[in-house]
């Protein structure tokens, strides 16, 4: 089935202010990880990626298996039970994602461009004890991150998507303070 859904006009350096907003937002969350599982760097070199794009660098394979590398890590702490640590290397997938932003005006495109945010959001709560207002301060935080070319992207996408759990939440208040 063909995706009739209309694109989006987005520039080369548009797609790097998401990826370095989406890396800022994922970073704090690194601590969490690391903390957790010291030896496993997957989501920190995913995060590096992210921000060497950002920097500049060019959109490579490299960022994609950055991504890939660090949805393992987010596997693997699932696995052991693991739940902030893993919701922060989703953080860091996040991160390494939004350089691949589809220019496709659909609603779930806004998880690429918001989902580091959230799952960084995540991961502090359930550190503290699932504690939302923890995951309600990172996201006033990444409010405060976002510049002005992330804010016109966002808009030129549907609103977030319902759904989703805790994170899907976080990534809606997000998105509605932004717009």
């Amino acid at each position: 089935m063909a995706d009739d859904s209309p694109t989006i006009e987005l520039s080369l350096a548009e797609l790097r202010e998401v990826a370095r907003f989406a890396a800022a937002c994922a970073r704090p969350a690194l601590v969490i990880f690391e903390r957790d599982r010291p030896d496993d760097r997957r989501p920190r070199t995913a995060i590096d990626a992210a921000r060497a794009f950002a920097d500049g660098g060019e959109r490579t394979r490299a960022i994609r298996d950055g991504a890939w590398a660090a949805w393992r890590s987010h596997q693997d702490a699932r696995a052991a039970g693991r739940a902030a640590a893993s919701d922060a290397a989703r953080a860091a997938v996040g991160a390494a994602g939004a350089a691949f932003l589809h220019p496709l005006a659909k609603s779930t495109q806004v998880k690429h461009i918001l989902g580091a945010a959230a799952h960084a959001a995540r991961a502090f709560e359930l550190a503290t004890g699932d504690d939302p207002a923890v995951g309600a301060g990172h996201i006033a935080q990444s409010r405060i991150l976002a510049p002005p070319a992330v804010v016109d992207v966002l808009r030129r996408y549907p609103a977030a998507p319902p759904g989703g759990g805790r994170v899907g939440a976080l990534i809606r208040e997000l998105d509605a303070a932004l717009r």
